[in-house]
C-alpha cells in the first residue's frame, strides 16, 4: 500500500518511518537509575545502543505528571495543545473535581491517530488503564493493523475494543497485580512479541512507576527492574527497531528522616482566610494512591471571588518551602499548560517538599517506604536514549519529541552504513 512521505499533526511533519519505530516512556525513571545500573554493568543492552546512538538529557513538562507528560509525548505538543494538564483537574463549569482520563477532554490529535489514518500499523501498550483510551483515540480496531490495551487490564482484551484477545497466552503471564514489577514487565513482553507478531510502523510503551516511587536508584528493588527492562530492550534492538527511551518525570526523595515532608495547603489556606474560601486541587490525584498517598510537588488554587489573589501569592511565597508560586494566567504562560484547566494560583513546591490538600485527606498508611514523588521543576529532567545516531536537533529537548527524533532525526542504517 502507497504511504504519504510525510504526516503533518500538530504542527509538526513526521516522516514515514523506514523501520519500526518505538517510542518507551519509562514512568518516573529519574537518570540517575540508569546511568547508575549501567555503570555496575546491570543494563549492557542500553550500554550498546549508547555506544552506537545517543544518550541525551531533556525536559518533561510541568506538572511532572504522568497524565500531561504521556500525552505530550504522543500529541508532539504541550498541554497547552492537547489539553490534559495532569490527572486530575476541577472542572469550574460543573464545580466536579474529576479524572482527565477520558478521550474528551483531549483537545488534540496523537500522531499514532494521524500514521493509523495513513494506513500505518500501530501498537500501544500501556500499564495504567487510566491512560489507554487516551492514547487510542481516534483508532479504530478489528483490522489486524492495530493495537491498544493496558496491562492492568490485559485479561479483558478483545478484537473489537483493542485488537487482541490473547495477551496473556501471548506473553505468557499471569494477570500481573496493579503495584509490582510485573505490571511494566507486561508492557515490555508485550511489546517484545508484537515486534515480531505484526511488526508496526510505530509502537509506545509505557510503564508504571511504583518501583521508582518505592526504590530510589542502585538498590536492589530498582535495579531488579532496569535488569528486566534491558532484556526487553535487548529483543526490540535485535529486531530493527529504531528505539527512543524517555520518561514522563523523574523522581526524588520527599521526606525528612523517613517521614513526607509535606505542606498542606488547603489547611494553611483556611487558616488565612477561612473555610470555603479557596479549593486546593491536586493534579498528581489518581487511583494509584498507594505509593504516593496523593502527594506530589505541584498544586493549583481556585479562590472565591472577593480574595486578593496577589497577597494570597506573597504570603504562600513566604513560607519559604515553595520554589514557584504565581498567578495562574502566569503560570500557564510558564509551562505552556492550559488556562481554563488550572486555578488562580499555581504552586511548586521545592526540593524535598510535597503539597497536600488537608491533613485529614490523605491516607498515608500505605506508604511502606519514605515517600518517593514527583511534580515539581526538580523531577523535569529526563532520558532521551537513542540506538542511531540523531542529527542536531533545536534545545531544550523535550520528551515530547521523543517521536520527530525517531522518525526525523535518527540516522538511518543506510546513512549509518
Amino acid at each position: 500500500m502507497a504511504h504519504p512521505k510525510t504526516i503533518s499533526v500538530n504542527g509538526r511533519d513526521y516522516r514515514w518511518p523506514e523501520a519500526p519505530t518505538v517510542v518507551i516512556c519509562c514512568d518516573g525513571s529519574e537518570p540517575a537509575y540508569m546511568e547508575l545500573a549501567i555503570a555496575r554493568g546491570l543494563m549492557p543492552n542500553v550500554e550498546r545502543m549508547i555506544a552506537k546512538g545517543v544518550d541525551l538529557r531533556g525536559q518533561s513538562v510541568i506538572p511532572s505528571f504522568t497524565n500531561p507528560n504521556n500525552l505530550s509525548i504522543v500529541t508532539g505538543q504541550p498541554p497547552k495543545v492537547h489539553g490534559i494538564s495532569g490527572n486530575y483537574f476541577y472542572d469550574r463549569a460543573t464545580k466536579q473535581e474529576v479524572m482527565m482520563n477520558d478521550a474528551k477532554y483531549l483537545r488534540a490529535p496523537t500522531i499514532f491517530e494521524a500514521f493509523h489514518k495513513a494506513g500505518a500499523k500501530i501498537a500501544v501498550v500501556t500499564a495504567k488503564d487510566k491512560l489507554r483510551a487516551l492514547l487510542g483515540n481516534g483508532l479504530t480496531f478489528g483490522n489486524s493493523k492495530t493495537v491498544c490495551f493496558s496491562s492492568e487490564r490485559a485479561d479483558q482484551c478483545t478484537l473489537d475494543k483493542n485488537g487482541i484477545d490473547d495477551v496473556l497466552q501471548m506473553v505468557g503471564m499471569t494477570l500481573p497485580e496493579v503495584y509490582s514489577l510485573e505490571l511494566s514487565e507486561l508492557v515490555f513482553a508485550a511489546g517484545a512479541k508484537l515486534m515480531h507478531r505484526m511488526r508496526p510502523d510505530l509502537m509506545y510503551l509505557s510503564t508504571t512507576d511504583y518501583i521508582q516511587h518505592k526504590y530510589a536508584p542502585d538498590t536492589p528493588g530498582a535495579n531488579a527492574f532496569y535488569i528486566m527492562m534491558d532484556r526487553y530492550i535487548g529483543e526490540l534492538d535485535a529486531a530493527g527497531a529504531i528505539i527512543v527511551l524517555t520518561a514522563d518525570h523523574g523522581m526524588k526523595d520527599k521526606h525528612i528522616n523517613g517521614a513526607p515532608d509535606v505542606v498542606y495547603l488547603q489547611d494553611v489556606l483556611d487558616g488565612w482566610l477561612g473555610a470555603g474560601k479557596s479549593r486546593v486541587i491536586l493534579p498528581i490525584t489518581d487511583p494509584y494512591v498507594v505509593h504516593h498517598g496523593a502527594l506530589g510537588s505541584f498544586a493549583t488554587v481556585y479562590l472565591e471571588d472577593g480574595v486578593d489573589a496577589a497577597a494570597v501569592i506573597q504570603r504562600i511565597a513566604a513560607l519559604r518551602l515553595i520554589q514557584t508560586v504565581v498567578s495562574g494566567a502566569e503560570g500557564c504562560a510558564m509551562f505552556d499548560l492550559p488556562e481554563d484547566r488550572l486555578g488562580d494560583i499555581i504552586v511548586v513546591s521545592r526540593d524535598t517538599k510535597v503539597i497536600g490538600t488537608s491533613h485529614s485527606r490523605h491516607d498515608l498508611a500505605a506508604l511502606k517506604e519514605p515517600l518517593r514523588s514527583h511534580g515539581g521543576i526538580t523531577e523535569q529532567t529526563i532520558p532521551i536514549i537513542v540506538n542511531r545516531r540523531v542529527s542536531t536537533m533545536q534545545q531544550p529537548l523535550h520528551n515530547y519529541d521523543a517521536f520527530a527524533i525517531g522518525l526525523n532525526h535518527a540516522v538511518s542504517a543506510a546513512e549509518a552504513a
